[in-house]
């Protein structure tokens, strides 16, 4: 345990990271003197960091401890052992600890933890919680892993009592290889999905699954768990909680809570909140898509067992404005509106693009994609990249070659070029490129006035929003 009213100046190493970055801005908040390391710095966290006037070091160096001078150092989970400034760091017996650690021991533990958990739909869905606990007056605290469009930022400290947050399944650090939302401390959870991710560091479905089964057992007999009912492993893994369970779906039968009388249009969802059989209150979401009207039931189900009113409920979810790069528009040009989304699971890919197909009725899309996470560089989900009803019958499918890496093996490397050619002889056009530079003109010559092009990725993708919108313009 770290005596955190001794500690004044913290240093994190691997700051730039999502979680890693907000977390810096929290402890900022909180009145300690904050400063930060990493390689790669860019926006939106690049701008974040300095707008909260934390200063960035790069590259890693041992020096930086020098200028630093901290009484503790947060290590993020980018973070090897033979990384220079950890080496430093434990040659100087300095005291650290990894970033989820040092968040349940500072922050959520005194607060009542609000953990939102599963394989997709994380940072809405505890991104629209915190909206809406914050629309009704409670004051939360809550850290997710996007910047926020009613805050503008990743975190908050309030002076209510309850604090949510996005809780990851991915390892700890390289001194705690459990997955980080075993250090959260959860009373209230919403479950939203589970299927396979992080291939890099779980060998199969089970071994996945063995994670989240650990984090249900994290709820006490008194707590609360909402499970989405469109996964049959949510719910299996959800039966074995202490605590009181409730279930969710839009589209699954016999769920506790249901959206009936859904409509989907350019202005979002309206639906009917339903709680086992009794209509609650008419629904307004703002944030287009099925997927979205289902975080949402997850939310209000929490909600609810928090004690907020239905009215509150739906009201939250009105004032709800959705958090940058999901659906985010990044701008418009020559008559084609340029969309930026985080996906990168195949089943985020397909669920992002049916909902920007529901915001935009009739648009051709493009759909551009760079699969750069750990899992969707591996030929793990090949079949389902490389099968028409993913990309929800876009125009054209961009996809863009990862660079080569040692840390996939060349055997379990997804092959585009075994894509492309699957994808075409079903009738998909697809083409795959060597750099983003390449890729841009091609999207370009394809577009047309009232075309919609959905750039998907889960890093900087080249910058490739303000060059598509660039070369729009004839710049």
């Amino acid at each position: 345990m770290i005596d955190w009213p001794k500690v004044r100046r913290i240093h994190l190493i691997g700051v730039a990271g999502t979680g890693m970055g907000s977390f810096a801005g929290m402890l900022k908040a909180a009145g300690h003197e904050v400063t930060g390391s990493d390689e790669n710095v860019y926006p939106p966290m690049s701008t974040q960091l300095e707008r909260w006037g934390i200063e960035v070091l790069t590259p890693y160096r041992a020096e930086n401890l020098d200028r630093a001078r901290p009484d503790l150092v947060v290590v993020g989970n980018v973070v090897r052992a033979v990384n220079p400034e950890a080496e430093a760091m434990r040659a100087r017996g300095l005291p650290h600890v990894s970033f989820p650690a040092a968040l349940g021991e500072r922050f959520i533990a005194p607060r009542h933890g609000v953990v939102v958990v599963g394989t997709h739909g994380k940072t809405t869905t505890s991104a629209m919680l915190g909206a809406l606990l914050h629309h009704a007056g409670r004051d939360p605290s809550f850290l997710v892993g996007g910047v926020t469009r009613d805050f503008d930022s990743n975190f908050r400290l309030g002076a209510g009592p309850h604090f949510v947050v996005e809780g990851d399944e991915y390892d700890t650090a390289y001194f705690d290889k459990g997955p980080k939302f075993l250090h959260y401390r959860p009373r209230t959870a919403i479950f939203t999905s589970c299927e396979l991710d992080h291939a890099d560091i779980y060998r199969d479905e089970a071994h996945y699954e063995s994670a989240f089964e650990k984090f249900v057992d994290l709820v006490p007999a008194d707590g609360f768990v909402a499970a989405c009912a469109s996964y049959e492993s949510v719910l299996r893994i959800a039966r074995r909680a202490r605590a009181r369970v409730e279930t969710y779906a839009v589209d699954a039968s016999g769920a506790d809570w249901e959206a009936r009388g859904l409509a989907l249009a350019a202005d979002g969802a309206r639906f009917t909140l339903v709680r086992r059989g009794a209509a609650l209150a008419d629904v307004h979401l703002p944030v287009g898509g099925a997927h979205n009207v289902e975080n949402a039931l997850g939310v209000a189900a929490a909600a609810a067992a928090l004690g907020l009113s239905p009215a509150e409920i739906a009201a939250g979810l009105a004032a709800f404005r959705g958090v940058k790069r999901r659906q985010e528009v990044r701008g418009t040009a020559a008559g084609v509106v340029v969309v930026d989304d985080f996906a990168h699971h195949p089943r985020a890919v397909e669920k992002t693009l049916a909902a920007v197909r529901g915001s935009y009725p009739g648009a051709r899309l493009l759909a551009a994609f760079e699969p750069r996470s750990n899992t969707s560089r591996r030929n793990l989900h090949q079949a389902q990249y490389a099968a028409p009803s993913t990309w929800g019958g876009a125009a054209e499918v961009f996809l863009l070659r990862p660079a080569p890496t040692d840390r996939v093996p060349e055997a379990e490397r997804l092959d585009l070029d075994a894509v492309t050619r699957d994808l075409a002889a079903a009738g998909q056009p697809a083409r795959t490129f060597a750099a983003v530079d390449e890729m841009v003109p091609a999207i370009v010559a394809s577009a047309r006035p009232g075309d919609v092009v959905v750039a998907m990725s889960n890093g900087a993708f080249g910058g490739i929003w303000g060059k598509l919108l660039d070369r729009l313009r004839g710049k």
